[in-house]
């Protein structure tokens, strides 16, 4: 499989106008389980174009973008620079860079999938303050919810160039074992995110696993996929938010409960087929 930090190079005007942001109730979420404010320094490892960053610098909260990828990241700098409060910083969630006990939350955005789960721990250890979080974030659908989401997936499924890798990536992303001794539990938000034609074509080609115009594949998937779309389409898309115990990772403290609208199940339901490239 291509380096992680390299599949999106070729990806990023697409990602940009293509891919959804996070819903903003992630933020208040935070703010109720874990004691986020405006004050709180944000350090967003895998950061690409600045989409869940631009959730916190919002916020009013200080953040290092951390991203190994310079397409990416360059991306993210220009999308990103109004903010006085950004800083972006060439690094990778196993090696940031960043100063010890520097921040209050490690954020990872559509990304942990792709990190060293024992080198990145090691390292968000490293640069958390004493009792920070570690906030796990993907925008994902699962296929079973619509039969657009389902007709998707049996596009990349066919056409995609390393789809089924890439899936087992992000089901089999051990996410338990990277909180343990502790627990985590994940809150839950759906969403829609409309397109036309071009929207929907952008999206899919924004995912690292779609052929390139030179790919064999590419010309058939899009003459299938015009086949099947109507004029305008919707995506239903889920938000998983997993939140640990307080990251202590050397004690087991009880587990946070998520109250308000989102549903609670347990962390394993990573494990249920969904898209989250």
């Amino acid at each position: 499989m291509l380096d992680p930090t390299k599949r999106f190079s070729n990806r990023v005007e697409d990602y940009i106008k293509y891919r959804p942001s996070y819903p903003p109730d992630v933020i208040g979420l935070l703010e109720v389980e874990c004691g986020l404010t405006p004050a709180s320094v944000i350090a967003d490892v895998g950061s690409g174009t600045g989409i869940l960053s631009e959730l916190f610098l919002k916020h009013g909260n200080r953040v290092f973008g951390v991203e190994p990828n310079r397409e990416m990241r360059a991306a993210g700098d220009k999308r990103l620079a109004k903010y006085s409060n950004f800083s972006s910083i060439d690094g990778a969630a196993e090696a940031t860079t960043m100063v010890n006990t520097s921040v209050d939350f490690i954020t990872a955005g559509q990304a942990f999938h792709w990190f060293d789960c024992q080198r990145s721990r090691a390292e968000f250890e490293r640069i958390l303050k004493p009792g920070g979080w570690v906030v796990l974030i993907w925008n994902g659908f699962r296929v079973e919810t619509s039969p657009l989401n389902n007709a998707y997936q049996q596009l990349v499924l066919e056409y995609g160039t390393d789809y089924q890798e890439v899936r087992r990536e992000i089901i089999g992303c051990d996410v338990e074992s990277f909180y343990a001794p502790g627990v985590c539990q994940v809150a839950r938000f759906e969403f829609q995110q409309p397109f036309d034609f071009e929207g929907l074509k952008g999206r899919l080609l924004s995912s690292s696993y779609a052929p390139e115009p030179d790919h064999p594949h590419y010309q058939p998937m899009l003459t299938r996929k015009t086949a099947r779309s109507s004029s305008t389409t919707r995506l239903s898309f889920t938000t998983d938010s997993f939140q640990p115990d307080r990251i202590r990772f050397a004690a087991a403290t009880p587990a946070i409960i998520v109250r308000s609208r989102v549903s609670v199940v347990h962390s394993d339901c990573i494990r249920e087929p969904i898209e989250g490239d």
